[in-house]
């Protein structure tokens, strides 16, 4: 992955403060992908996407992840360590984009579902059922074809089974036991929101060497961003030395 430069970084940042939680992981996910067209990155799959925001998170600030979490049965504050390219590799299921499922006659094609289709599905009044037809490729009962509606419960059963085996990532869940009583507490991990709140705090932090160091020499905001990180710091040092 091809590192985005101070410059560019600052003006994602810039962009999505104006934005909702939506908006802003979608801002990280075309800097973690400027490879792909703004327009294709909403119907990959959910897990491809949060790979691709791991990886970026790497990237950016290192394998280490510091996670804050309380425990849900005695209320401890639990604080553990994740590996974001671990976490990139085991989501990456980029190859597959389409699940099958057959049973007692029914033979389905079921697309996985990326963020537009949920973002889409979630304003409908049956997001279930709308999801369902949303990514629906084909169906069929003993070889005639049926539509989304015609699904029996256990056949649509069977097809969230497969999404979720075939897309992981769909749903990055931790259960971590807790040292005190040793009870398991379940929560989601959303990526997109741990790397906006660290992109943020990285952005402030750059903002304020930047006015420091304009203030001190003159420089342009441009001029100041092309210094590698350990410059920057060396030339606060000397700053401070004054």
């Amino acid at each position: 992955m091809a590192i985005a430069g101070a410059a560019d970084l600052l003006a994602t940042w810039e962009a999505g403060l104006a934005e909702a939680p939506a908006g802003r992981a979608l801002l990280l996910h075309r800097t973690a992908r400027p490879d792909l067209a703004a327009g294709a990155l909403p119907a990959l799959p959910v897990g491809a996407r949060e790979a691709d925001l791991f990886t970026l998170r790497r990237a950016l600030f290192g394998e280490r992840m510091q996670v804050r979490l309380e425990c849900g049965a005695c209320g401890e504050d639990m604080e553990f360590d994740l590996d974001a390219g671990e976490f990139a590799r085991s989501l990456d299921r980029s190859g597959e984009t389409v699940v099958q499922v057959r049973q007692d006659g029914w033979e389905v094609e079921f697309r996985l579902p990326g963020v537009a289709d949920l973002s889409a599905a979630a304003r409908d009044a049956d997001p279930r059922a709308a999801l369902l037809a949303r990514c629906l490729v084909s169906a069929a009962r003993d070889g005639a074809a049926v539509g989304a509606g015609d699904l029996p419960v256990p056949v649509q059963r069977r097809i969230a089974e497969a999404v979720e085996a075939a897309d992981p990532g769909g749903d990055v869940t931790l259960n971590v036991a807790c040292p005190e009583c040793g009870q398991a507490t379940r929560a989601e991990l959303d990526i997109a929101s741990y790397l906006w709140t660290e992109l943020d705090a990285w952005a402030r932090d750059v903002l304020l060497d930047v006015h420091l160091l304009a203030t001190a020499y003159g420089w342009s905001e441009p001029e100041i961003l092309a210094l590698s990180p350990l410059r920057r710091r060396y030339y606060l040092e000397l700053c401070a030395d004054v």
